[in-house]
């Protein structure tokens, strides 16, 4: 059984995976309103309640390692590694990026199409700045190193789509300064922010096609993905 958690931005989330059915149990989405300490465990212990499952039998982990809020990166991370270290056997550990979470479901469908778009995934980093990053749909379990985002203020991030020479679909937390900046360039489709929520079943997801391609983390090898600021 794997337990997703995502606590990067401000949207919480958690979900169960049944790895042997390659299923999604159970999930939980909600915004933290930056209570991720308070309510992580309780609504961990709810979902397992409600499938009638015991702690113990989590066999696996998966965890957002950002970019995103800096204590909120370390809150998930942090409690994945309590979790696995409370458990009676070390369970598979696994740390994804913030944005191959955003764009994981959106790689899925964009495989299908003629011509294949590129999915650029972002998420607001405060004070006018974002992060983002190019991914190519046949490559859905690719991990993005710190050096493969990007960051930088609207006219930035404007101006690398702009320079994307292919159409793209643009997934992440939608502001109307962004959706009013990239209104004139007909190559970009902007997917609706609440179809483009990250959730922790994708996160699962993901995570359950890596597992399955022999990734990996270790509680040592588990850590936060920052990013240099502006």
């Amino acid at each position: 059984m794997l337990l997703a958690l995502d606590t990067a931005t401000r949207t919480a989330s958690l979900a169960l995976y049944d790895l042997e059915e390659d299923r999604l149990l159970a999930e939980e989405t909600w915004l933290a309103h930056r209570r991720q300490t308070q309510d992580l465990l309780p609504t961990a212990q709810q979902l397992l309640d409600c499938q009638g499952l015991h702690p113990d039998q989590v066999t696996a982990l998966a965890v957002t390692t950002g970019p995103g809020s800096f204590t909120g990166v370390r809150i998930a991370i942090s409690v994945a590694k309590g979790i696995a270290l409370g458990l009676e056997s070390m369970p598979r550990l696994l740390g994804l990026p913030t944005l191959s979470v955003t764009a994981a479901p959106w790689l899925r469908v964009a495989i299908t199409w003629d011509p294949q778009p590129v999915v650029v995934a972002f998420i607001q980093a405060g004070r006018g700045r974002y992060n983002w990053t190019v991914f190519s749909p046949s490559d859905r379990l690719h991990r993005p190193t710190p050096e493969e985002h990007q960051a930088g203020l609207l006219p930035d991030f404007v101006h690398a789509l702009e320079a994307i020479q292919q159409p793209l679909w643009l997934v992440g937390e939608e502001d109307p300064a962004l959706a009013q900046a990239v209104r004139s360039l007909p190559h970009v489709i902007l997917v609706d922010e609440a179809l483009a929520w990250r959730r922790a079943g994708h996160l699962a997801w993901l995570a359950a096609q890596h597992f399955a391609a022999g990734h990996q983390d270790s509680l040592d090898t588990l850590r936060p993905l920052y990013l240099n600021a502006l």
